[in-house]
């Protein structure tokens, strides 16, 4: 992918998190990412409330729940669409999960997200194996 200054059509970046099956990451200063495939765990406290999010590795098993799933397989749907009043339902749900701070326009302390000791692992693993030039 490709985009050039005088004609932006894509307003995104692509960081490459793992090429012909071996993890890669972005090491920049302020742009340094986690490497390889991963999933995340979220949880929920005693109330029913979000209370902070685990990044792991894909197969990792952490406390919460997982919300990465796959949607598509070789160009085919894995999910059936859901009607307009479940998408709305799921919604409401989400919403009433936040932390009251969280509800808010004004602004609110950061949602806390861990990161696993296996990612970190493997992070250091790849700065290892590719020392910075």
């Amino acid at each position: 992918m490709n985009t050039s200054a005088d004609r932006p059509y894509l307003d995104c970046a692509y960081k490459l998190q793992e090429y012909a099956g071996q993890p890669r990451r972005k090491r920049s200063e302020g742009k340094a990412t986690w490497p390889g495939r991963k999933q995340v765990y979220r949880g929920v406290g005693a109330e029913g409330r979000l209370v902070g999010d685990t990044l792991t590795l894909e197969g990792e098993v952490c406390d919460g729940e997982p919300l990465l799933q796959p949607v598509m397989r070789n160009g085919q749907s894995l999910i059936s669409l859901r009607p307009l009043s479940a998408i709305r339902e799921y919604a409401a749900r989400g919403l009433a999960q936040l932390p009251e701070a969280l509800r808010s326009l004004e602004p609110a302390p950061g949602y806390e997200v861990r990161i696993a000791e296996p990612l970190r692992a493997l992070a250091r693993s790849v700065d290892d194996r590719q020392p910075l030039s």
